[in-house]
């Protein structure tokens, strides 16, 4: 059990959290034909926009109900009104997702109601959901903001019908944490259907911001995600996944409205973690484990072997959302390493639960100066944490969100047997890397230069 130190800074130094309203735009990314709209200022919305494109590189659809100074003081509900009356009628989303931001929760703006009027204006448009989500910038981060736009997804879109359990006996499905890359749900996929079952993934970011070409020069709205329609079905389903800790809110609701039992994963990386998810696969399918998942395991385990060299007792600094500490910190122990610094930006249940000392809730200053008092060999945070690995001169695996100054984020297999063998080869060859830096260097003989003295 890990202690949790709350920070008593009255700022960021060096910010480490990334905002809940990006995390619930993440989380309507990930359904077909959708389109947020924040409900703030056009500089919220730009600078959101901004970290996606960074990050995905790809096109990324988002409005905005553009609060300004006026609408701030006066209130903002036209601005909502005439922004998805607008969205609506000229781009025709499948769902309009709606954060809110610092602004508009100061403002006091009542954004379920505003939801609930807009409909009663409007009739014509009722066919369009709009889901409304509270995300104040202030509170929480990506993570919990990404929790919360899925719970509300399914408190508007999912039947409250727990009588149709089982009617289709090979669906399961997924809740997907923040953590999770395109390439790993698509991993999470491709194992599902090794057993013969079908998985409904929510949100699939592995069918929308995966890096694909499309054939229509620009769209409007997300391509690829979760269809709409199959939020009706997912109380037919015989079993729900649930992988990270931060879902398990949006999982005890679609429990509770579906009836359809689930099981819960905090991490999928590691051989312990896999093995549970595996097994369960095997008891619920019926089917046999596939012989490739087999070789994929002792793969694994030859790579365990290869690098504990290295990473046994290796100092290990982490900063990053609860879920993805929570898993990076158990490959880490389970290769016998030690994780001297943790931080997160906020705090969560999971955190104590962290196989460490100690987690502080603070930001990247917190990092280097515990990484340093520590003496840490190698650092795993985002991007920003670039310079930090500059100032202490130790080697960086960059995870998390965002990632904007190497190509290929989503492309990154983090889970599994495959991904966690490619992470603990990764951490190895970081740390074979920084280990030869310091090296003394050779000394050369100046006759191996060919130098050679005349004697007269």
């Amino acid at each position: 059990m890990a202690e949790i130190i709350k920070r008593n800074k009255p700022l960021a130094v060096n910010p480490l959290k990334v905002s809940q309203p990006v995390g619930a735009i993440l989380a309507f990314l990930g359904i077909s034909n959708s389109l947020p709209m924040l409900h703030g200022s056009q500089g919220c919305s730009a600078f959101a926009k901004v970290f996606f494109v960074r990050h995905f590189r790809e096109p990324i659809p988002l409005q905005t109900t553009a609060m300004d100074q006026t609408t701030t003081v006066m209130g903002a509900d036209d601005n909502v009104f005439k922004g998805l009356e607008t969205v609506i009628s000229k781009r025709q989303p499948a769902l309009v997702g709606l954060p809110t931001t610092g602004l508009s929760e100061t403002q006091g703006s009542d954004i379920q109601g505003l939801v609930k009027r807009f409909y009663q204006q409007q009739p014509q448009l009722a066919d369009t959901p709009v889901v409304p989500v509270i995300t104040p910038d202030y509170s929480g981060g990506l993570e919990s903001g990404y929790a919360l736009a899925v719970e509300a997804m399914i408190r508007y879109l999912v039947p409250d019908n727990a009588t149709q359990v089982g009617q289709q006996p090979r669906q399961i499905n997924v809740l997907a944490s923040a953590m999770l890359t395109a390439a790993d749900l698509e991993y999470l996929r491709d194992l599902i259907e090794s057993f013969g079952l079908t998985p409904v993934i929510l949100p699939d970011l592995s069918d929308s911001l995966d890096g694909h070409l499309v054939d229509v020069d620009f769209s409007p709205v997300t391509v690829g995600g979760t269809p709409v329609a199959a939020f009706k079905t997912l109380g037919q389903a015989t079993h729900t996944l649930v992988v990270g800790h931060s879902l398990h809110k949006a999982a005890d609701l679609l429990q509770q409205r579906t009836g359809v039992p689930d099981t819960r994963f905090s991490s999928l990386m590691g051989l312990k973690a896999m093995d549970q998810l595996v097994d369960t696969l095997h008891r619920i399918s019926g089917q046999p484990v596939p012989a490739r998942l087999e070789r994929q395991r002792s793969q694994l385990q030859d790579a365990q072997l290869d690098t504990h060299f290295m990473l046994g007792f290796a100092r290990i600094a982490i900063a990053s959302d609860p879920d993805l500490l929570y898993s990076f910190t158990g490959l880490v122990r389970e290769m016998g390493g030690e994780v001297v610094a943790a931080v997160a930006p906020h705090n969560a249940a999971l955190l104590a639960e962290v196989d460490c000392q100690e987690v502080l809730i603070g930001d990247l200053e917190d990092l280097e100066q515990q990484a340093a008092a520590s003496h840490a060999q190698l650092l795993i945070s985002n991007a920003h944490a670039a310079e930090t690995s500059r100032r202490l001169d130790l080697p960086l695996l960059r995870a998390g969100w965002p990632i904007y100054d190497r190509l290929g984020a989503q492309h990154r297999l983090w889970i599994g047997y495959s991904g966690s063998r490619n992470t603990l080869t990764e951490l190895a060859n970081l740390l074979l890397s920084e280990h030869h830096k310091h090296e003394i260097a050779p000394r050369t003989s100046i006759y191996a230069r060919g130098e050679t003295s005349c004697v007269t």
